[in-house]
């Protein structure tokens, strides 16, 4: 069981990118939105002086999980999705699963609530016994971040038991072709799966999520969220990207991100570095002496990667770095040899 450590919870990849950076630090793909997503975003304006409807988002996204559309609770992002579970439960031992993305664990102590943290082992795969038999709440990420960790959707499954909620972190399922290890479509009991439209579809500044969970918890939710809470444009994307079309065309992009960072991983891990084993997410996590070092140095030469050590679990020696296209890839392996890595 990992004590909680004074690491800065609310840092996150933006804050590395600006002043003209090659930007490897923030997860959000590049390039995005596409043209067809874009055209209805601004055509979306024109109804700007009506109050947002939910309902045909929310019945998008239920048909593409195969969920009822009480089972769906639309958001302005994940981040908006942990602040209300942090509003809303009420546990006696809420355990945060790390390394990963820490707005969760912010979230339930801004909301006054204690937090322990469980600190996966070796390659940061998922053993249930770890996590305390009386935590009543546990948060984890699916497949993780900074980890790129993909776990056993029957791994996640068995956290589950009378009593406990599971908050099941997917804003990167998206990036796995095929999502075999999502619970979203299986969604068992005590389970409740955030996703977030940010990373694939490049909607960072839209703000656009859902929660899938039982009608009641969702109920729940909804009534500590404010009234219109998604904006117009963000449901219609949310609508857009939950047609078959959308996934089959993120199913596209996800089978060349995975050709791509497959081969970034053995480019580092040929130079010597430790890469974190069967990353399956649109990033890698690697451990490189004087990380912090590393990082000024790339600055300097014009590229923003992002720091480990605000990850609980990880430290000094811990880097992110997102996957972007083969040359711009190729780019930051250039700069990198010729630091020495």
């Amino acid at each position: 069981m990992g004590a909680p450590d004074e690491v800065d919870l609310r840092h996150h990849g933006d804050a590395e990118v600006g002043d003209g950076l090659a930007d490897f630090a923030v997860n959000v793909r590049t390039g995005m939105p596409p043209a067809w997503l874009a055209e209805r975003l601004r055509a979306s304006v024109a109804g700007l002086a009506a109050y947002p409807d939910p309902r045909p988002a929310r019945r998008a996204v239920a048909r593409r999980h195969g969920r009822a559309a009480e089972e769906v609770l639309l958001t302005s992002g994940a981040a908006e999705a942990f602040v209300l579970f942090a509003r809303v439960l009420q546990p006696r031992r809420a355990v945060v699963v790390h390394p990963q993305f820490t707005e969760p664990e912010a979230a339930l102590r801004a909301a006054g609530h204690a937090v322990e943290r469980v600190v996966l082992g070796k390659d940061f795969t998922l053993d249930p016994d770890v996590v305390p038999d009386d935590a009543d709440l546990v948060v984890i990420g699916n497949p993780t971040n900074p980890t790129s960790v993909l776990h056993p959707a029957s791994t996640v499954a068995a956290l589950a038991r009378p009593g406990r909620t599971v908050v099941l972190d997917e804003a990167f399922m998206d990036c796995v072709p095929g999502e075999p290890e999502t619970l979203a479509t299986r969604l068992p009991a005590g389970i409740a799966v955030i996703r977030s439209l940010t990373k694939t579809w490049g909607l960072a500044g839209l703000r656009a999520g859902y929660v899938l969970t039982d009608p009641r918890l969702t109920a729940r939710l909804a009534e500590v969220q404010p009234l219109w809470a998604v904006s117009t444009p963000a449901l219609v994307a949310i609508e857009a990207c939950s047609t078959p079309d959308a996934v089959a065309e993120a199913e596209e992009w996800a089978v060349r991100l995975a050709t791509e960072r497959n081969r970034l991983a053995a480019e580092l891990t040929a130079r010597g570095l430790y890469v974190v084993p069967e990353a399956r997410a649109s990033f890698l996590c690697l451990r490189v002496p004087d990380a912090l070092g590393i990082r000024a140095l790339l600055r300097q030469r014009g590229y923003a990667v992002r720091r480990g050590d605000t990850f609980p679990g990880l430290g000094k020696d811990w880097l992110r770095i997102a996957v972007r296209d083969r040359a711009s890839n190729e780019a930051l392996l250039k700069v990198l040899g010729e630091l020495g890595i």
